[in-house]
């Protein structure tokens, strides 16, 4: 069985002064050899006794350790970081108190353990002599000297503990309040403002023991009267009390019957008011002196949500009104802004017990509730709904999500519940839209795929998309539809601008994450043309959202679009909106020669298109070189469409290019280096000793002339630049003074092979082959062939070390008497 004595919760503070739940598990106290010390381990109570390590903390001598409420421990581990340890059992915390008191040698019986502070030699012994803080006695006359104790004690914190102590032992807050009804009651100012100072200093020892007390039933409103008298307000003091008793009145929409509950309601109400009205803002040095009062209303939320979780009578009340359809409105009212603070204090539980918290909410029935709510005419209303709303869609999307698409069985689309949020979103009649912003967040969440779920069984993203399109988009999309009917847009006052840029946001969003649903939407409803009318707007922000959506599209780079953009002249509110902005350098400027910029580079189709319809528009641009490089890519398309052949050609030469490698020649290779070239004659075809020279088709002769034709074409318009850059082929021992050997492409009419006018008989290359030596691109900088293989007379390039697949065709050791297939990468015809 657990030991649930022994069952904590790990509590960290973060930079807004908020405790962060770590988790739950167990805690232990032990030796730990790495940090030299006793220590506190808290494992997780998930993984078991050898579960993950929620902390691992050494109990240093010197740390302040604060016992709180019977079942809290908290103390400072750095100066920013502060931990708290909440028992399920006031047993357990007492056992681990006494553990770490055990530790720094302190008795168990106090509530904090001493600190060490740079002090004075004289001021510590003094304080460690005296065996406690005498107080003086509680009267009328002697408040002033006591409020300078207080001041003094305040910044040693071995004197304000033992203030604490003094105080708590005495009784002394019941005596002071007693006198502050006497001061009040003779109208004694100067007493009023001795006891705020007072009051306020004992809030600043920050010790759990003395809130319980002045934040009892009978006391509280005592303290907040002594703090309504602050002397800086002179005979004006502030009227506190005079609110809480009678302007703030405690609504009790259903009936709480544990009085417990309703006790710490009260307390907690008054005690975040206090925090937030009644004390003057701590100054940077005051701020960490009321981390408890921070805890104390931090730890009693904890207990007020786990209570009405609990109580299954008030929780089915709560839900049966809110769906009743008798309810009034007023009713209906308060129940939702009780809902809607009850979430909010959900927020202070760990991440599970939250998700059984909503899972509860869910199976009570409070989507159905919402959307009730939701309907409503009152705009106070609608918006505590839509706080709740924004509470299940940021915990748990895929929770709204299955409950939209089971209504939409049995519901019209228009009192969908997500159509509902659309419709609210569309009509804010807030002018900054406020309430839109934030709903658009929520629908974002709903349609984002990335916090959708994938079973065995099924997709959620297929499913909700498929719903989503079918049902809401054409609702989401109306406003945008309406606004440009005919090519124009109908209303561009600001407001309108605004919600379109709204909707387009989404929209554009959509386009990024769902493609497939998206897409049919856009190209069947011509969405992007209504979009584009937006470019005219007087509005600049909403123009660029127009871009924007445009760009999103293109940047996928899919055909499928940009058929469609091509089919529809979609660039032309484009050009009219850049030749509209003028020479003004502005986001609208740079938003649509980005998007030039980016066709000329990536989308072939585009920029064939944007040339052969605006080229004239946009040819005087002379400030980027976008548009000329726009042409002369188009027209580097055009000439590769004209000679396929030819860009053929040029993309095995950039491809398959000489490189030196360190392997040794072999013979062949000596050979027809040490050729001379003086023993060929110019125009002397090179064929292979071998009978396979034969056997060349007329068929294959026709298909040969054909592609050497434009290589020859090739070769002339680059003849110049490519003789200057040959070097000398030959033995190093003959590179000087020698020219490199004149490359020569000619055809015989008999066989149609390409002569070569230089290498030596005794060594053939293929025909054509871009390995070659005769071939453009090869042997330009006197590159020598890497290796030569010779299989059965015949001696043919071997590829490089990285083509794994022709090292093994071409080097392969064996003979053949057959000619070996031509290796796609090194031959040019077949």
């Amino acid at each position: 069985m657990t030991d649930t004595r022994r069952r904590v919760k790990v509590y960290t503070l973060n930079e807004d002064r908020q405790w962060d739940d770590r988790g739950t598990g167990h805690v232990s106290s032990g030796y730990v050899e790495r940090l030299k010390g006793m220590s506190l381990l808290v494992r997780a109570e998930s993984d078991g006794e050898s579960g993950s390590l929620l902390l691992e903390s050494k109990i240093n001598p010197n740390t302040a350790y604060q016992k709180q409420q019977d079942t809290l421990i908290v103390w400072s581990e750095a100066e920013n970081y502060d931990l708290a340890l909440s028992f399920q059992e006031k047993a357990g915390c007492d056992e681990i108190w006494e553990k770490i008191c055990q530790v720094q040698g302190k008795d168990p019986s106090v509530d904090i353990t001493q600190e060490l502070v740079d002090e004075s030699e004289e001021e510590r012994f003094d304080d460690m002599s005296s065996p406690g803080l005498e107080l003086p006695p509680c009267e009328l006359g002697r408040l002033e000297e006591l409020a300078e104790l207080v001041a003094s004690s305040l910044p040693s914190p071995l004197r304000r503990e033992k203030l604490a102590l003094a105080v708590e032992n005495e009784g002394y807050i019941r005596k002071l309040l007693e006198l502050f009804r006497q001061c009040e009651d003779l109208e004694n100012a100067d007493g009023l403002h001795h006891l705020y100072e007072i009051v306020k200093g004992i809030f600043l020892l920050n010790r759990t023991a003395l809130f319980e007390v002045m934040f009892s039933e009978e006391c509280i409103m005592d303290v907040i009267g002594c703090l309504e008298h602050d002397p800086v307000l002179g005979a004006a003091p502030r009227r506190h009390r005079d609110f809480l008793t009678k302007t703030a009145r405690f609504k009790e929409v259903i009936p709480i019957g544990d009085p417990e509950l309703r006790a710490k309601i009260h307390q907690t109400y008054r005690v975040q008011y206090i925090q937030d009205m009644v004390l003057p803002t701590p100054s940077v040095f005051e701020e960490n002196m009321l981390s408890t009062l921070h805890s104390f209303i931090f730890f009693n939320k904890v207990e007020i949500v786990g209570m009405l979780q609990d109580d299954e009578k008030f929780l089915t009340d709560l839900f049966a009104q809110l769906t009743d359809e008798a309810t009034d409105d007023d009713k209906r009212y308060e129940l939702v802004n009780f809902l809607k603070e009850f979430c909010a204090f959900s927020q202070t539980l760990q991440p599970q017990n939250r998700e059984a918290f909503f899972k509860t909410l869910s199976n009570m029935g409070i989507l159905p509730a919402l959307e009730v709510v939701l309907g409503m005419d009152d705009v106070q209303v609608r918006g505590a709904a839509t706080d709740i709303f924004s509470y299940l869609v940021e915990y748990n999307p895929s929770m709204v999500r299955e409950f939209v698409m089971q209504e939409s069985q049995q519901n019209d689309d228009d009192i969908l519940l997500i159509n509902l949020i659309i419709e609210h979103m569309i009509c804010d009649t807030d002018p900054e839209l406020g309430g839109a912003v934030q709903l658009m967040g929520l629908l974002r969440t709903l349609v984002d795929p990335e916090n959708m779920l994938a079973t065995a069984n099924k997709t959620e993203k297929t499913e909700f998309l498929s719903f989503f399109y079918k049902h809401c988009m054409h609702i989401l999309s109306a406003p945008l539809l309406a606004n440009t009917t005919d090519d124009k847009l109908s209303k561009d006052d600001f407001q309108t601008s605004q919600l379109l840029a709204l909707i387009l946001e989404l929209l554009t969003f959509c386009v990024e994450h769902h493609t497939y649903h998206i897409k049919n939407y856009i190209i069947n409803k011509d969405v992007l043309r209504r979009v584009l009318v937006l470019t005219a707007s007087q509005h600049a922000f909403l123009a660029l959202c127009a871009l924007r959506f445009m760009r999103r599209i293109i940047g996928l780079k899919d055909e499928f679009y940009n058929r469609y953009i091509i089919r529809n002249f979609l660039f032309e509110p484009v050009v009219k909106a850049f030749l509209n902005n003028g020479a003004r350098y502005n986001l609208m400027n740079s938003a649509i020669i980005e998007m030039f910029e980016y066709v000329r580079v990536d989308v072939k189709s585009l920029t064939a298109h944007i040339v052969e319809n605006y080229w004239k528009a946009l040819e005087d641009v002379n400030y980027v070189q976008t548009f000329k490089g726009l042409k002369l890519r188009y027209e580097q398309q055009r000439e590769r469409q004209d000679n396929p052949k030819l860009d053929s050609m040029r993309s095995i030469l950039r491809n398959h290019r000489f490189r030196r490698d360190a392997r040794t020649l072999d013979d062949d290779e000596e050979m027809w280096f040490n050729a001379d070239e003086d023993e060929l004659e110019d125009g002397e075809a090179v064929v292979p000793p071998s009978d396979n020279k034969t056997t060349k088709s007329s068929a294959g002769a026709g298909e040969n002339e054909d592609l050497m034709d434009p290589i020859s074409k090739f070769m002339e318009r680059k003849k110049l630049k490519d003789s200057d850059e040959k070097e000398v082929l030959g033995k190093s021992s003959s590179l000087s003074g020698r020219q490199s050997p004149s490359f020569k492409l000619s055809f015989s009419g008999s066989t149609t092979k390409t002569s070569l006018s230089s290498p030596p008989p005794s060594a053939s290359l293929h025909p054509g082959s871009p390995g070659s030596p005769g071939s453009p691109g090869s042997g330009a900088k006197g590159s020598p062939p890497t290796a030569v293989a010779t299989k059965g007379g015949l001696v043919g390039l071997v590829d490089y070390p990285d083509d794994d697949e022709e090292d093994e065709e071409d080097v392969s050791g064996e003979s053949k008497e057959e000619t070996p297939p031509l290796s796609k990468k090194s031959k040019l015809s077949s």
